[in-house]
């Protein structure tokens, strides 16, 4: 089994022709679960959740035509999931979760990209890394992913350790250790599944997300796995899965979550 549930077509229009592109192509990489998560940020619906002039600019789209175009699909006969990525915000809890029961979700990834008004993976952000340390930067963000996981309102972490997408990242190993065993922890403890996503080889960084000592302390915690590409466009879906699923492998790995309705089943990973 693998999955792939971590994909964007906001690319193109919300119509079955341009999401049958997607499915070829998780056909073709044999994926047998997989679904669409667009980006919350993007509907008018959320304009209440985000609040910078970065997001106000692209939230122009709407969740009734997105929620169609998945319903048309699977009357074609297409088995797709529907998703949606959206972002952990401290405070901002109880709007999240109202949007959220709002749709017939399959599963929610929760996802940090910004710290307050900064957008940490955003290249035109990008030198404002240079402007603070390391360290206090990658304990903000785990700050915020532990507190993702606390929140109960997400099915799935997404890209554990986006901090390293520029390869920003402490030397200290015991520093960084401490930090993955702190956040696996929480993660377990509140039944978060998280992501092995392959989005952070087409990125700077050009490793996997996360990082095998996160991952492993994870696995060590029990902390259950869907494997992600993070695809924007067709040709992504699936792409280097067979390095995701080694690397699943070689931690100890063997099952993968596959979610309906916001409930989640373990099956072998494939």
């Amino acid at each position: 089994m693998l999955t792939d549930y971590h994909i964007h077509v906001e690319q193109g229009p919300y119509t079955v022709e341009w999401l049958s592109k997607f499915a070829r192509r998780a056909e073709a990489a044999g994926i047998e679960e997989w679904g669409i998560s667009e980006h919350a940020y993007r509907f008018v619906e959320t304009r209440h959740i985000f609040w910078n002039d970065w997001v106000e600019a692209r939230q122009n789209q709407r969740m009734e035509e997105y929620l169609e175009m998945i319903l048309k699909a699977r009357q074609a006969g297409i088995r797709v999931k529907f998703g949606i990525e959206m972002d952990y915000f401290p405070g901002k809890e109880k709007e999240i979760e109202a949007f959220i029961k709002n749709y017939p979700f399959d599963y929610v990834i929760g996802s940090v990209h910004w710290i307050d008004e900064w957008g940490i993976d955003l290249s035109e952000m990008k030198e404002e890394w240079n402007r603070r340390k390391v360290e206090e930067v990658w304990l903000a963000y785990f700050e915020r992913v532990e507190s993702l996981a606390q929140s109960k309102l997400f099915d799935i972490a997404g890209h554990l350790d986006l901090a390293k997408i520029f390869k920003y990242v402490p030397e200290d190993v015991n520093f960084l250790k401490e930090l993955y065993d702190r956040v696996a922890r929480l993660l377990a403890a509140n039944g978060t599944c998280i992501e092995i996503s392959t989005a952070g080889l087409r990125k700077p960084v050009g490793e996997i997300y996360p990082h095998p000592l996160l991952l492993e302390a994870c696995y060590k915690q029990g902390v259950p796995i869907v494997i992600s590409s993070d695809a924007h466009c067709p040709k992504d879906v699936g792409a280097n899965f067979s390095q995701a699923v080694a690397l699943a492998k070689r931690v100890g790995y063997r099952e993968i979550q596959v979610f309906s309705n916001r409930q989640a089943v373990a099956r072998p990973l494939g």
